[in-house]
C-alpha cells in the first residue's frame, strides 16, 4: 500500500504563511484565509504535510481501492500559481453555490483563486459548511 505524504503534523502554520507565500498579497490573503476558517470550524490550523492548511479531520476508505487515511475537513494553501481552497466536496447544492462563488478555476478536489477578493466570502463560508456537514456524515467524524 502507498503511504501517504500529506500526514498532520506540527509543523508552525504562521511560519509556513510566512515563508511560503510568495507575494504580500498571497500572505495577506493566507492570513484572512487562517482567521475565517478558524472562526467558521472552530478547529485550530494545522499543517498536513509540506504545504497545506487544514481545520478538523476525518478518516477515509477509498470504496475503489484499499487505501484509507486522515484527511482534514476544510483548508487551503497558498501555492505559487494560486490558492488552492479545499472546501468543495462536490455534495448536493454546491454546484448552485459556486455559480456565485465568482472567479475562480476548479481542480480535481479544490478550488483555485488567484486573490481572495475574486470570491465571495460568504458563499465560500456555505461551502465550507456544507463540505464539513457532509464529510462528517458520510465518515462519522
Amino acid at each position: 500500500m502507498v503511504k501517504l505524504k500529506t500526514i498532520l503534523n506540527d509543523a508552525d502554520v504562521t511560519e509556513f504563511i510566512n515563508s511560503f507565500a510568495d507575494t504580500n498579497q498571497k500572505k495577506k490573503d493566507s492570513f484572512e484565509l487562517l482567521k475565517l476558517m478558524q472562526e467558521l470550524t472552530g478547529f485550530e490550523a494545522k499543517m498536513w504535510g509540506a504545504s497545506i492548511i487544514g481545520f478538523g479531520q476525518y478518516h477515509y476508505k477509498s470504496e475503489r481501492s484499499r487505501q484509507e487515511g486522515d484527511w482534514p475537513l476544510v483548508g487551503f494553501s497558498p501555492r505559487k500559481a494560486a490558492i488552492s481552497l479545499y472546501v468543495y466536496s462536490g455534495c448536493s447544492g454546491q454546484e448552485e453555490l459556486l455559480k456565485d462563488l465568482g472567479k475562480f478555476k476548479m481542480g480535481k478536489g479544490c478550488i483555485y483563486v488567484k486573490k481572495l477578493s475574486d470570491i465571495n466570502q460568504e458563499v465560500l463560508k456555505k461551502l465550507m459548511v456544507t463540505t464539513i456537514d457532509y464529510l462528517q456524515k458520510k465518515h462519522g467524524s
